[in-house]
């Protein structure tokens, strides 16, 4: 049985990640010092066998005994509400954990996989955005904390790369959503489905003509293990290139839950992407993977999922 290290294992994307591994017959070491991760969202792991829970701050120096085949480095907030509260431990995490992961990977001569984020576009001067653009990132700004850690880890993995061979896979992961992901996460589908459920306003900042591309998780864990079992290096775009705007985002969820809330519209934040949408024939080319998800069905899913852990809160 192979065996992954999963850095972030606790957190949304992580812990569906390690689901998606072990389903697919992997022994998992998972990671995680829970600043942002919950440990409920890898419970039912604990009774498969194949998975083991280490809590373990990883811009420490990382040791896993025994062979390793592949490290998946997915630690880090992720929602603008958690790295700006975290900015400094986002940008450790990004520098000093991608060095102590990347060295793992170099002991064990495991396969290298980093979750890296379509915030290295910034807000994009290029639309849609194919891995060879540059991106247009405000280095100083609030956001520049996130965008230029994972910008820093993708260099340092591709240098690793070059100087010691490593087999280094990057995923550029665009705005992702299912069940896991925490309604207090900050993000517009987890913020506009808890308001729904209360009743409340659904808070749109800025004039809500700005797009996202929203990817259902299934569909990202699935590109991940394609890309985890191919043979490219560097990275790759991972995101569903249908492109919505964030009123038509709200406008779906108040349909999905049938609520009755009203729009109400906030100060945009800085540096906030005005576009954004993969360009995805780079994974549709070498991967042969395409999302399959489309947004009213996952939201649809999500849904069921929020209200499972609102029965579960009130038990």
């Amino acid at each position: 049985m192979p065996l992954a290290v999963v850095t972030g294992a606790a957190g949304f994307l992580g812990s569906n990640l390690c689901r998606g591994l072990v389903e697919a017959g992997w022994e998992v070491v998972g990671l995680d010092n829970l600043l942002t991760g919950r440990l409920e969202n890898v419970e039912d792991l604990f009774t498969t066998g194949a998975f083991t829970y280490v809590d373990y701050d990883v811009t420490h120096y990382v040791h896993v005994p025994g062979p390793v085949d592949a490290v998946l480095h997915f630690a880090s907030p992720a929602s603008p509400r958690d790295y700006l509260e975290h900015p400094i431990k986002t940008l450790k995490v990004g520098s000093l954990g991608t060095h102590r992961t990347l060295g793992l990977a170099k002991e064990k001569r495991a396969v290298y996989l980093l979750a890296s984020t379509s915030e290295v576009y910034g807000d994009p001067l290029v639309h849609p955005q194919p891995e060879s653009y540059w991106g247009n990132v405000n280095p100083v700004g609030p956001r520049g904390v996130y965008d230029e850690a994972k910008r820093f880890s993708e260099a340092m993995a591709m240098a690793y790369h070059r100087a010691h061979g490593l087999d280094v896979k990057i995923v550029r992961i665009f705005n992702t959503y299912g069940p896991g992901l925490r309604p207090g996460d900050g993000r517009a589908i987890p913020n506009f489905l808890s308001q729904a459920l209360d009743g409340r306003p659904i808070t749109i900042f800025g004039d809500g003509r700005q797009t996202r591309s929203f990817c259902y998780v299934d569909d990202q864990v699935r590109g991940i293990m394609a890309l985890l079992g191919s043979a490219w290096i560097g990275p790759v775009n991972i995101g569903n290139p249908d492109e919505h705007t964030v009123r038509e985002l709200a406008v779906t969820v108040l349909e999905v839950t049938g609520a009755d809330c009203e729009l109400v519209f906030e100060p945009l934040p800085a540096d906030d992407p005005a576009r954004r949408r993969p360009d995805i024939s780079l994974a549709e080319r070498v991967l042969g993977w395409r999302p399959e998800t489309g947004l009213r069905e996952g939201l649809a899913r999500t849904l069921e999922w929020y209200r499972g852990e609102r029965e579960r809160d009130r038990a």
